[in-house]
């Protein structure tokens, strides 16, 4: 299964320039715990970094700064992974399990611009499935064996 298959298309985003205050906002009423910072905007919006519900803590909060006055550009994080949309979910999980990191953004092959966003809880969720089917598998070999038995 390809990541494609299971990110989010729905990314929430902000530019460099947005102050804090306003990203936090942002996080809050659309439920999320991060965004991706982008350059450009729609199709061709290019992935530059993020910041997380933790950044806005540990960069803001803690040093006494006030949100309205930081902006996003000034605490981003600009070392950004990304994965690309072809991939498969099991790469997706091993690039995020070697950088401990719980998020990737999506890009489209070729152009490099946002397709989406995959997290670890996305993956989770198809590796249980897939689990499941197994458990279960497994479980009426055994009831198909007993009956032939019988």
């Amino acid at each position: 299964m390809q990541v494609r298959d299971i990110s989010n298309k729905s990314v929430v985003v902000a530019e460099r320039g947005m102050p804090v205050d306003q990203a936090a906002r942002l996080m809050r009423d659309m439920h999320v715990g991060s965004l991706v910072i982008v350059d450009g905007k729609g199709a061709e919006a290019q992935p530059i970094g993020m910041i997380t519900d933790r950044d806005l803590v540990v960069s803001v909060m803690a040093k006494g700064l006030a949100p309205a006055s930081v902006t996003v550009g000034e605490i981003f994080t600009a070392r950004l992974e990304t994965v690309d949309e072809e991939e498969s979910i099991l790469d997706a999980l091993r690039a995020m399990r070697s950088r401990g990191i719980r998020r990737l953004p999506v890009t489209r092959r070729g152009s490099g611009s946002l397709a989406g966003i995959v997290t670890v809880d996305d993956i989770l969720e198809v590796v249980s499935e897939q689990l499941s089917d197994i458990v279960h598998a497994i479980g009426n070999e055994q009831s198909r064996e007993v009956s032939n038995r019988e």
